[in-house]
């Protein structure tokens, strides 16, 4: 029996639609208006589609929000295992701490999804394995990891605070600096002065020096090679 040809919008919609596509539109929909804003309703408006559209390629919301974090994780640089470990660690959370300066509402989701991507996998394999191939046992592996990813989110968090550019961190600062004249506080006083508002300074440098000192308490955590002075 020939199947009956099947012509309307919907199957138009579905035909130019695909997975990629609206995850790609759910993460254009997240960076405009928060994770809040992600709807079925809010994606299929943005797509330009009926929400019916938009259920032939995702399954739920929960769908959709696993497929962002995995698209979230794939715009991080990976490091490569068996380099020079510090090099590849530092490349990978300077990349991270961009990534989610550009998608602040992934923050609280890339360690609560249950169900990680093909990417997400990736991104854990190779920071395990150039920690691991740097000589770091596997417990010490895991307390880096982790201590590197709560110090880098947790400054991805400050991109929300008017500190990133030179200009911000002089408006936030020089009100404040009206209420330094009675002496009641000199210390403040002493680090808006000769440290924030002097020219050159840039918050986000601070994210690379903490950085370096993570790394440099966790290099004397590598046990000592055959031959080697401790």
């Amino acid at each position: 029996m020939k199947r009956p040809e099947i012509t309307g919008d919907g199957v138009r919609e579905r035909a130019r639609l695909s997975r990629h596509r609206v995850l790609l539109g759910a993460v254009a929909v997240a960076d405009a208006g928060g994770i809040g804003s992600l709807t079925i309703r809010s994606l299929a408006k943005a797509l330009e589609v009926k929400p019916m559209s938009v259920y032939h390629h995702v399954a739920n919301k929960d769908e959709i929000l696993d497929g962002i974090v995995d698209a979230v994780f794939g715009e991080i640089e990976l490091p490569t295992a068996g380099g020079d470990w510090r090099s590849e660690i530092r490349r990978r959370a300077i990349s991270a701490r961009q990534v989610l300066r550009n998608h602040p509402w992934a923050i609280g989701l890339l360690q609560s999804r249950t169900t990680p991507g093909p990417a997400a996998l990736r991104h854990q394999e190779a920071v395990i394995a150039t920690l691991r191939d740097a000589g770091f046992s596997v417990q010490m592996t895991a307390h880096a990891y982790a201590l590197i990813d709560s110090y880098t989110y947790g400054f991805a968090l400050q991109a929300a605070l008017p500190f990133e550019r030179r200009e911000a961190v002089a408006e936030v600062a020089e009100p404040i600096t009206d209420h330094f004249s009675a002496g009641d506080y000199p210390r403040l006083a002493e680090m808006a002065t000769e440290y924030y508002l002097r020219p050159g300074y840039n918050f986000a440098d601070e994210f690379e020096l903490g950085l370096s000192v993570i790394l440099d308490a966790l290099t004397r955590s590598i046990p000592a090679k055959l031959g080697e002075t401790p």
